[in-house]
């Protein structure tokens, strides 16, 4: 299918008095990743929580190929191919690290992870099925020596590949991510950044919400700033890194 995957237009969310999104809107290309980034309070997180369903806009659309999915409550917005993570790893902490990816695949089967405790027909082969199939994603990110350990008892940069194996594993047209190395030393957020690229490879489109400026500018195609709720500019990476407004709200910040 041709054009962009994901399209936002003139997105707008207010909480009381503030403005947290005003007349935000963007197209993300189709395999490629797409970088947010931004002050913070500057409306990224909360246009994440928009496009995921978690948060309806006040104004404005979110369409999926095409069709409109804002307004929708998170998990049809996630039936219909978007997963995300979040700025702190959630994971299912009383289950092993296997587990909580085969949660992940569950969402694509017929049979549910509590359902096949049932044992009906079929349910023991499928969920072997699933077992190595959620395998295959622990492998490609890293963790497939963990499989079987208590999820609860990963480092925080391990939780984090894991969480992404997970929302692989709902087999996500786009895949949002929000704040991925936030926590991570720089050897982690090196091999962070080489999983995104292979993740792309695979065909997978992604928004990414960072702070990592290295990070953003390694691996993303395109980059999206907001301030103040605003989009400020659109470009390449090179583009962004020498837009003098950029410079002044953000990037100048660090230098």
């Amino acid at each position: 299918m041709n054009g962009p995957v994901l399209e936002c237009s003139d997105i707008c969310k207010r909480f009381g008095g503030l403005t947290a999104l005003d007349a935000v809107s963007f197209a993300a290309g189709r395999g490629r990743i797409t970088a947010v980034i931004g002050p913070n309070g500057a409306g990224k997180t909360t246009l994440m929580n928009v496009i995921s369903g978690i948060t309806p806009p006040d104004r404005g659309s979110v369409t999926l190929d095409k069709t409109v999915i804002s307004g929708l409550p998170s998990h049809a917005v996630a039936r219909r191919g978007i997963t995300r993570t979040f700025q702190t790893a959630r994971i299912f902490s009383a289950l092993t690290v296997l587990e909580n990816v085969m949660v992940g695949l569950h969402t694509r089967t017929r049979t549910g992870f509590f359902g096949a405790a049932l044992t009906l027909p079929g349910a023991r082969r499928e969920e072997r099925r699933i077992a190595e199939r959620a395998a295959q994603y622990l492998e490609m990110v890293g963790l497939a020596d963990s499989a079987h350990r208590p999820a609860a008892s990963l480092p925080i940069g391990s939780q984090r590949l894991l969480e992404i194996a997970r929302a692989l594993a709902a087999e996500p047209r786009v895949l949002l991510l929000d704040e991925p190395a936030a926590g991570l030393n720089t050897q982690e957020t090196r091999a962070l950044g080489e999983l995104l690229a292979r993740i792309r490879g695979r065909g997978v489109s992604m928004l990414l919400v960072e702070h990592d400026m290295e990070l953003v500018m390694e691996v993303a195609d395109d980059v999206m700033v907001l301030n103040f709720g605003k989009r400020i500019a659109w470009g390449g990476p090179a583009e962004i890194q020498a837009n003098p407004e950029v410079i002044e709200v953000y990037l100048g910040k660090g230098a």
